[in-house]
């Protein structure tokens, strides 16, 4: 027994030195890859969000109290359609007054009773006194001129002729100068009540678009300043893809490049869109910058708010030689047999990356 312990023991021993060798060499393999020529594309993350477009905030154009809302979310609204009301009485005591005036300045001008009828009346019986004035006067002329009558008549006539002349011609004058006084006055009355009638429409908020109210923020009661929006009103069947893109990769997007769109609300399905803007201000507080696209074809039940993700195609290849991004070091750098080599790169994407020079198809690389 004692003599056959030892021999077990050892092939225990030798089992088990085999094992740790063989894990030893296992552990000893390096796994590597060469080059293949397949199809890559380079995207750009981005982060989405859906609005309506031409989404606005209406803002007020004078302070006080709003006395009407007319609208509610949801609702549908037209073009130039009264959104609020903000109590006005003193500006419709303006316009009212306003209408007076232009009114009466109407009135003075051509009325009935107007200045100019007046005039008028003054001209048309200074003409009659001035024919029979020089009537009067030429008759005795003649008359004086046969030596008959005395001086005396003959001044007489001529005076009463001169008199009734100026007069003719004064009035004339005063018709002339109380016309265009009128007609200014009421020129400025009309300016006054068109005035006051822009001040009492300024109470009343209307849209600037035909559309849907997406939100409303204030209520009867409230008051409101033109720095406040009393809601938000867009397009009720369009929408925009508003993606935010960090400032790394934006100068790699450029207007019509193709968008594919996950939204959370359509799950399992991506759309496509069109990149149509890029906005140029940084956004400093979230480091990225804002880009708009359109889609190619919308879904059905778009929603203001929705929100996803979106990779921006930037670049394509159909047959590009590539090695996975694992392989890739710091510096474009890739060991091989002959050992590390600096290669150039082309289009990355998020797993492999295209490989323009230094290594061809045949190169073996390895894992670093």
């Amino acid at each position: 027994m004692s003599a056959i312990l030892p021999s077990k023991s050892k092939n225990i021993s030798a089992t088990v030195l085999i094992i740790i060798l063989a894990l030893s060499g296992c552990g000893q393999k390096e796994d590597t890859t060469k080059p293949q020529i397949q199809p890559i594309t380079e995207s750009v993350y981005a982060s989405v969000n859906i609005e309506p477009d031409q989404l606005y905030e209406v803002h007020p154009v004078v302070s006080g109290i709003i006395s009407e809302v007319y609208v509610k979310e949801g609702d549908r609204i037209k073009n130039n359609q009264a959104v609020a009301q903000i109590s006005n009485t003193s500006s419709k005591l303006n316009a009212d007054n306003a209408r007076l005036a232009l009114k009466l300045a109407e009135d003075n001008l051509s009325g009935p009773g107007s200045v100019l009828k007046t005039l008028k009346d003054r001209i048309q019986t200074a003409q009659i006194t001035h024919r029979q004035d020089s009537t009067d006067y030429k008759r005795q002329k003649r008359l004086w001129d046969q030596n008959i009558g005395t001086a005396l008549q003959y001044e007489q006539r001529k005076l009463a002729y001169e008199v009734s002349k100026q007069t003719l011609q004064s009035l004339y004058k005063e018709y002339e100068r109380t016309e265009t006084e009128l007609k200014a006055m009421v020129n400025q009355a009309e300016n006054n009540y068109e005035n006051a009638l822009h001040g009492k429409n300024d109470f009343t908020i209307t849209s600037r678009m035909e559309g849907r109210v997406y939100s409303v923020f204030k209520e009867p009661g409230e008051l409101i300043s033109p720095q406040e929006p009393l809601a938000t009103i867009g397009k009720s069947d369009a929408f925009i893809i508003k993606m935010q893109v960090d400032e790394v990769d934006i100068i790699k997007v450029k207007t019509g490049q193709k968008v594919i769109l996950k939204l959370d609300a359509f799950e399992g399905q991506t759309f496509d869109a069109s990149v149509t803007r890029i906005l140029p201000q940084k956004n400093t507080r979230t480091q990225t910058f804002m880009i708009e696209a359109d889609f190619v074809s919308p879904p059905n039940n778009l929603y203001s708010g929705l929100s996803g993700e979106a990779n921006i195609v930037v670049s394509q290849k159909s047959n590009a030689l590539v090695i996975p991004r694992r392989f890739l070091q710091e510096g474009n750098l890739v060991k091989t047999d002959d050992d590390q080599i600096q290669v150039e790169v082309g289009v990355m994407s998020m797993e492999y990356a295209e490989i323009t020079s230094g290594i061809d198809s045949t190169t073996v690389i390895y894992l670093p």
